[in-house]
């Protein structure tokens, strides 16, 4: 897998740490959408900016990661998912890796719930989760929050992060510390409205008769009135702008990942 962000912001790969006689603290899953999608890429940097900014020593695999299967799990295909799960894990194990975070639910619950039974058991946490522990130890605050002063934000709970793992707190923490005003859906938390993108959607036109699940979703944001609509999913993110788009509210509701308001609101 190709790694976009070394380059610009100088960040290590975990053969380049090894070479080095060194080990991380963490290791920094980038994702397929995080490396390749141009839209979440903007979300990984900002992530890789977080990690450097509170002096984290971390790494990637850069084109040593590939694909953690879960499309293919969930489309149907064990046979595909086993094999490209055996070939991460026989990667991380061999780096002797014990501690992840991940820019994607979907690989966070993945190599958190499904690698372990073959073979590959990791401390794995979301990047939310993570930001909301820096907060908790001051080593991240809303100092340039003065973009998002007084303004509206609403948060849409990923699937394979709420309902999937349980994780509701953090990433509104992450919100709370900002000089605006939290908002909830109608539909939030365990009672979340799914975005469409589960489940292999994403890939996939609705079923006949449907309407798209993401304008939906979208109608719940405006019904809120908040100016952003807060994501935590770079496929979350696809179907949330998407929805925007269906209601030509480009220029009135921004849909941003809690790890970009965080890096702005930290005057990154």
């Amino acid at each position: 897998m190709e790694n976009p962000i070394s380059e610009i912001l100088q960040v290590p790969t975990m053969a380049e740490m090894v070479a080095g006689g060194k080990e991380p603290e963490i290791l920094f899953w980038v994702g397929c959408a995080g490396s390749f999608d141009e839209r979440a890429q903007k979300i990984t940097r900002s992530i890789c900016k977080i990690l450097q900014h509170v002096g984290m020593s971390y790494a990637v695999l850069g084109t040593e990661e590939s694909c953690t299967g879960d499309p293919a799990k969930r489309a149907g295909n064990e046979f595909l998912f086993q094999m490209q799960a055996m070939v991460n894990i026989e990667t991380l194990n061999g780096y002797n890796i014990k501690k992840i975070v991940t820019g994607c639910p979907h690989c966070f619950n993945t190599i958190k719930n499904e690698y372990p039974g073959l073979g590959g058991t990791y401390e794995v946490i979301h990047h939310t989760q993570l930001i909301q522990q820096l907060i908790d130890e001051g080593k991240l605050k809303a100092e340039g929050g003065e973009s998002f002063k007084g303004k509206k934000i609403t948060y849409h709970d990923p699937c394979y992060l709420g309902r999937g793992n349980g994780v509701y707190e953090a990433p509104r923490k992450a919100l709370e510390i900002l000089d605006t005003e939290l908002v909830e859906m109608k539909r939030c938390r365990s009672n979340g409205l799914c975005c469409g993108a589960g489940g292999g959607q994403m890939f996939k036109e609705p079923e006949k008769g449907t309407q798209d699940i993401n304008v939906e979703r979208i109608q719940e944001a405006i019904d809120t009135q908040a100016q952003v609509v807060a994501a935590a999913c770079p496929f979350c993110m696809t179907m949330l702008r998407d929805g925007v788009k269906h209601f030509e509210k480009e220029q009135e509701i921004q849909v941003l990942d809690i790890a970009e308001i965080t890096a702005r609101a930290n005057g990154l």
